[in-house]
């Protein structure tokens, strides 16, 4: 079974489940360490990290993922809004040139869990502290613009992680009836702080992406997937019993 807990899994969810929020990178896509690449040409061609060892500021990169780009580069600036938005911008560019060397892949088996969660019938959203333009050119390298019913960054919700905005917008743009009826999943504490911060009924992470089960732990997550197909035996057996 792939599947690694804190506890055994759950023999009934609070609520049914009608709303599964998932994040992009490390979570249904593979990061093989991108996102840090692109942090280091940005930070090369911008220099927002200059007030710091990069080390340090790698650091802080690896703790806040999942948040979003521009909070992070704030910080990383040390507050300077213009250069931290530059950076920001580099950023973006960054990764698209690394998918464009590289290419992308999904997380072994991720596309299938959402066609079957759908299928189900739940409804199914994407979210990602990347900026529209980086997330759309995952999705167009993925084939995944029609898989899902959703697909959010910070600037469709208001706040990036760990502000609950993300979870709260994907539920109105799907039309959940409620936050309890909502699953969130994520590799990173950010990620387990927004479904937790914004109610929802099962908050979980994954060990494919950035934070381990250490981190996950402490961060509050419900349940542990070794890696995202797990979710097929909490979610799918819900539906089945409700047929």
């Amino acid at each position: 079974m792939n599947t690694a807990l804190n506890s055994a899994l759950p023999s009934a969810l609070p609520a049914p489940i009608e709303l599964v929020v998932l994040d992009m990178a490390g979570t249904t896509v593979r990061d093989d360490g991108v996102v840090e690449r692109a942090f280091a040409r940005a930070n090369e061609r911008t220099g927002v990290a200059a007030r710091m060892p990069w080390e340090e500021a790698l650091a802080y990169v690896r703790d806040t993922m999942g948040r979003s780009k521009l909070d992070v580069f704030t910080y990383l600036s040390g507050g300077d809004a213009e250069l931290a938005a530059r950076a920001a911008d580099a950023f973006e560019v960054a990764y698209a040139e690394l998918v464009s060397e590289d290419g992308v892949e999904e997380i072994p088996g991720a596309a299938a869990l959402i066609t079957e969660l759908r299928a189900a019938g739940l409804k199914v959203a994407l979210t990602t502290g990347f900026a529209p333009a980086t997330r759309d050119a995952i999705l167009d390298a993925l084939g995944w613009r029609e898989l899902v019913d959703a697909a959010l960054s910070p600037v469709d919700a208001g706040r990036g992680r760990p502000a609950p905005d993300l979870v709260l917008t994907a539920l109105i743009r799907t039309g959940a009836t409620a936050v309890e009826n909502v699953a969130v999943f994520g590799d990173t504490v950010s990620d387990v702080a927004s479904g937790r911060r914004a109610g929802a009924g099962l908050v979980g992470a994954v060990l494919s992406g950035a934070h381990d089960r250490a981190a996950l732990e402490e961060a509050g997550a419900g349940v542990i997937l070794d890696d995202i197909t797990g979710l097929r035996g909490i979610l799918l057996p819900q539906t089945a019993a409700a047929v």
